[in-house]
């Protein structure tokens, strides 16, 4: 895809932000703004954090790169700013975006549409007396995940083991949601597949198995060290690579997802079934993550797939 560079605009990569992702956002849009600059892009590093997103009009900004993570970066708030300023902007709209940035929604979605994700318990925050905390493995077994819905990045994720470990669990997710979601722990190998594109266009890309120590793939595993093997090729038999990759596109167009995305899925060892954990409408893109690594194996280099994607970027009322 040959992209004219000049006739993109005054481009800002909106990065930073006020989540709990921000410092991985500093990465990502870091990484973007040098990639964009170096392929004679006109491009500024803009945080919302610091600056009103008012003057993005105000500056002759023609459009928008989000590489932002979390909330107000990948929950339709930002999404719905841009709208009403009337700048095009990468990834999914306003709808999908918040859909896929709370997980209880997307699983209903998902559920709704006959796709596979793990069983779940939804504590609200009136839910969360320690009586009932402590029957949530009577309805999930054991081990299973206790988790933020609305966070990214493996923040505040625990794997209970017993029940003893329950109430310390809904404990640290709660200090960064106040809803809390628990969820069947699939035992097996961990995937993930980023999406490009748009309706029946959308298309898949090649599936990453992600190999992490003692399965640790946690904060510090994702961002901060290189213990983690990534295998693209997965190294999955064909048959199953492209079962994940249609499971992938679905869940991507069952949201309304457009630009790009990334689903993250589990493989339960057992039967080798998957199972969709969550999609990501904003993915990271630091020197660890995980599209490019996974463009660069189908032959789309770090600068092409910026390029690309800022080429996509527009607003929902253009739908």
């Amino acid at each position: 895809m040959s992209v004219d560079v000049k006739a993109l605009g005054k481009v800002a990569v909106l990065m930073g932000g006020t989540s709990a992702e921000r410092e991985v956002s500093l990465m990502s849009g870091t990484g973007v703004l040098n990639a964009l600059k170096s392929q004679g892009v006109d491009a500024y590093a803009f945080d919302p954090a610091q600056r009103e997103l008012s003057e993005l009009k105000r500056e002759g900004f023609a459009r928008c790169f989000i590489a932002l993570h979390g909330r107000h970066g990948e929950d339709g708030s930002v999404q719905g700013a841009l709208e009403l300023l009337g700048i095009p902007y990468t990834g999914s709209g306003v709808m999908a975006s918040a859909i896929a940035m709370d997980k209880v929604m997307t699983k209903r979605v998902w559920l709704a549409e006959g796709l596979p994700t793990p069983r779940y318990v939804w504590l609200a925050p009136e839910d969360q007396a320690r009586e009932r905390i402590r029957t949530v493995p009577d309805d999930l077994g054991l081990p299973l995940i206790v988790k933020p819905p609305r966070e990214g990045s493996s923040i505040g994720v625990t794997k209970v083991q017993g029940y003893s470990e329950m109430q310390d669990a809904v404990t640290l997710s709660s200090q960064y949601d106040p809803d809390v979601l628990c969820e069947e722990f699939i035992d097996g190998e961990e995937v993930t597949c980023p999406v490009l594109g748009d309706g029946a266009s959308a298309q898949a890309l090649p599936v990453i198995r992600i190999v992490a120590p003692e399965g640790a793939y946690d904060y510090q595993n994702k961002y901060f060290t290189d213990d983690v093997h990534y295998l693209v090729p997965s190294g999955l038999p064909e048959a199953e690579e492209r079962e994940i990759q249609r499971l992938v596109v679905a869940a991507y167009r069952t949201l309304g997802c457009r630009g790009w995305g990334r689903a993250d899925l589990m493989i339960r060892a057992a039967d080798r079934k998957a199972f969709l954990l969550e999609m990501n409408t904003s993915p990271g893109m630091t020197g660890h993550s995980l599209v490019p690594m996974s463009a660069k194996a189908a032959g789309i280099s770090y600068e092409q797939l910026c390029v690309q994607l800022l080429a996509t970027a527009r607003l929902d009322s253009t739908r």
